[in-house]
């Protein structure tokens, strides 16, 4: 049910919002060029790796000019890359990671593999007993403030109590809290 209401809901967002899409992508593309998309390995369901996809919002070969935690003054950030990430429009392209099964529209945030570091080998495969989401629990209880403890123990949380009822309910918070972002 939960794989059904993926594909439905990815194919019908992304008929919805082609139009931000193609924005989006041209706005990428016609600031800094090629590529538009970023790709960038992130795991999955039973610890599977897969190239998750974002709209680039930083400079080509942001890598190259250091590797440091993004903040929001971070010089790598294209002036159309800030927009995107304050909009959450960078997201939008992991739609089609839905699509193809390496994600769900709801569940814990795809790790880095680096990040298994942080985590018991019990943990690490609770964790990752569901696709990884576009939003999640955590995302919706503590957005970008989530100290590990936190965003983990919302994350198991979501693993033991996933339903569709508590889908909807994460997708109805994370529109409002999209909306609250328009407003500011």
């Amino acid at each position: 049910m939960k794989r059904f209401f993926d594909i439905l809901f990815s194919l019908l967002a992304l008929a919805l919002l082609s139009p931000l899409l193609l924005g989006s992508a041209l706005a990428v593309l016609l600031e800094s060029g090629r590529p538009v998309f970023f790709r960038q390995v992130r795991v999955g369901m039973e610890g599977r790796e897969f190239g998750m996809l974002k709209f680039r919002s930083m400079v080509k070969n942001a890598a190259v000019l250091g590797t440091y935690q993004t903040a929001v003054d971070d010089p790598r950030i294209t002036g159309v890359g800030r927009f995107l990430r304050r909009t959450s429009l960078d997201e939008l392209p992991q739609l089609l990671n839905v699509l193809k099964g390496e994600m769900s529209v709801v569940g814990p945030r795809p790790d880095v593999p680096e990040q298994r570091q942080g985590y018991t080998a019990a943990q690490w495969e609770e964790r990752h007993r569901v696709r990884p989401g576009i939003t999640g629990l955590a995302q919706v209880l503590y957005r970008s403030a989530a100290v590990g403890d936190q965003r983990l123990e919302a994350d198991l949380l979501y693993v033991r109590e996933a339903s569709l009822w508590l889908d909807l309910k994460v997708i109805f918070w994370t529109l409002g809290r999209l909306a609250g972002k328009g407003s500011n």
